[in-house]
């Protein structure tokens, strides 16, 4: 039961990986039952019929594709049917573009979801990079938007992106409309129903 944990929780934490301390203390093991469980499950995806390997990376252990298998991942990348993005990936985008270098834990308080997946797809699609790490505890890795991104929105720089105050005071103006003419039809209904 222990590799299958282990295997859930290297493809939750995504690039981020997991050092051996953090796999010892989630599922409250030894380092030598934390190694033979990675041993195992790293045997387990070295057979021909699996996707994925397991990674020693930065001092952390990671679910990576297979790079045998890299030509079928560009394939899929390049497909003008898989290559638009959906609105999680450009509420996504559109945090990391304002507040970039950002680390993931702060794209998902913000985005108030999980965000791992999106990124993965989005450093795929090559609208995003790793920019380096956080100095916060656990280094997490910092990302960026990338000159593709700029190209697909048509923007030399992330200069060009709309202001963010003026978007939120355009908004504001609009509910503002919407609560007038809401409260104008409320006043005429009862003004109606004193009539009747």
């Amino acid at each position: 039961m222990n590799k299958a944990v282990l295997e859930g929780l290297l493809f939750v934490v995504g690039e981020d990986g997991l050092t051996l301390e953090q796999i010892e203390e989630v599922l409250e093991i030894e380092e030598d039952v934390a190694k033979e469980l990675i041993r195992e499950l790293k045997k387990d995806y070295e057979e021909e019929s699996r996707g994925l390997r397991i990674d020693f990376l930065g001092n952390r252990f990671k679910l990576t594709t297979k790079f045998e298998h890299k030509e079928y991942y560009q394939k899929l990348i390049e497909n003008p049917e898989t290559n638009h993005l959906s609105q999680a990936a450009l509420e996504t985008l559109a945090i990391i573009a304002y507040n970039e270098p950002i680390t993931r834990v702060q794209v998902d308080a913000i985005r108030g979801v999980g965000s791992t997946s999106i990124i993965r797809k989005l450093v795929a699609k090559g609208f995003i990079k790793e920019s380096g790490r956080s100095e916060i505890p656990g280094r997490p890795i910092l990302y960026e938007t990338t000159n593709e991104f700029l190209d697909y929105f048509g923007l030399s720089s992330v200069d060009d992106l709309p202001n963010i105050e003026d978007i939120i005071n355009e908004k504001e103006e609009e509910e503002e409309n919407s609560d007038l003419y809401t409260s104008k039809y409320m006043d005429n209904e009862d003004v109606e129903e004193n009539i009747y």
